[in-house]
């Protein structure tokens, strides 16, 4: 790499080196609401180790053999009630992240985003970024809340990435953020104007993460303990003695038992005992989503007001309005220091 201009002789190849890239990294989605765009995204994501963790010799027959035969068009309806005209909210949301930090940091820096699972690619991304000439990149994954099966298998496409290219850039990637103070200020701002412009007032906030295996903690997966942490700095922040805040996990998957307790049975059951206004928040999503927009903001009010609950609002993410790009930019200056 150089940091200099360069006085290449006039017969020399063109060579592009010397910018620094940041790419953005979120989960993924299909390309299109549809059972066969579902079906190869899903087959993607459940045949990552880090995120199915059983062996493949007994996991794929059951996904080649059953969920991918009925799961994709249940979830082609469910994307096909969130889907915008630009595309799927989580790539429009990304891509608008990229495109407001590439206005704040100016040419110092190309910014770029992927999806660990469909596209944008996490590979085809990297060379375009080292195509532009960065050679110093660097990668956040936009998860809070660490866990194997998102932050580790992101660094895992990186390598794999890697191995493909002969010139490599030099890499740094972006740390979990779930208690940084830029996080949970904005979390609290942004919550706060939320909450104080409901037409009602709730008697409960419920603050619901994805939901993990419960054997992932057992094996010292710290996302359990990064999820509570931060509901608890965010109460703590939101220092509303009236409001009772509870944290769930949602999206269970399989017969396996998960972390508790589960979002969709605390809905019914807060119902059931008497609970008639509730707000629910999705803090450990960075942008919304399948997961907030259908399974949480329709579903979630579903369930909760078949039980008897008779005011619901779903709470949107930070996507990017002002409060989460103010502490992106945060976060991001400060893992390009020393690079610009």
């Amino acid at each position: 790499m150089t940091y200099q201009s360069q006085s290449l002789p006039a017969d020399h190849p063109l060579v592009t080196c010397g910018r620094v890239g940041l790419l953005l990294v979120n989960l993924g989605t299909p390309d299109a609401p549809t059972p066969e765009a579902v079906k190869r995204y899903l087959q993607e994501f459940l045949s990552d180790p880090r995120v199915v963790e059983i062996p493949s010799i007994a996991w794929q027959p059951i996904l080649r053999g059953i969920v991918l035969r009925t799961r994709p068009k249940k979830s082609a309806h469910a994307y096909k009630q969130v889907w915008t005209e630009r595309g799927s909210p989580l790539a429009v949301i990304t891509e608008d992240q990229a495109a407001d930090l590439q206005e704040r940091l100016g040419n110092a820096v190309k910014v770029s985003f992927a999806m660990r699972y469909g596209n944008p690619s996490i590979p085809s991304r990297l060379s375009e970024l080292k195509e532009m000439g960065c050679d110093r990149i660097v990668v956040a994954p936009l998860y809070p809340q660490y866990s194997a099966a998102t932050n580790a298998t992101v660094v895992d496409k990186v390598g794999e990435a890697l191995q493909a290219m002969r010139w490599q850039p030099a890499l740094r990637t972006a740390p979990p953020y779930y208690d940084d103070p830029a996080y949970i200020g904005a979390l609290e701002r942004d919550l706060a104007k939320q909450l104080d412009g409901l037409s009602f007032t709730p008697e409960l906030l419920l603050l619901s993460f994805h939901g993990m295996p419960e054997r992932t903690l057992k094996l010292g997966d710290p996302y359990y303990c990064h999820c509570r942490k931060t509901a608890r700095l965010l109460e703590e922040a939101l220092n509303r003695p009236d409001l009772r805040i509870v944290t769930s996990f949602q999206s269970r998957f399989g017969r396996a038992r998960w972390l508790e307790p589960a979002t969709d049975i605390k809905l019914e059951e807060e119902a059931r005992k008497g609970i008639r206004r509730v707000a629910i928040a999705a803090p450990g999503f960075s942008a919304d989503c399948l997961e907030t927009l259908e399974e949480l903001a329709i579903r979630g009010k579903e369930q909760f007001m078949s039980a008897g609950g008779e005011y619901f609002a779903a709470l949107s993410c930070l996507n990017a309005g002002l409060e989460g790009m103010d502490m992106l930019e945060t976060l991001m200056r400060r893992e390009l220091a020393g690079w610009i």
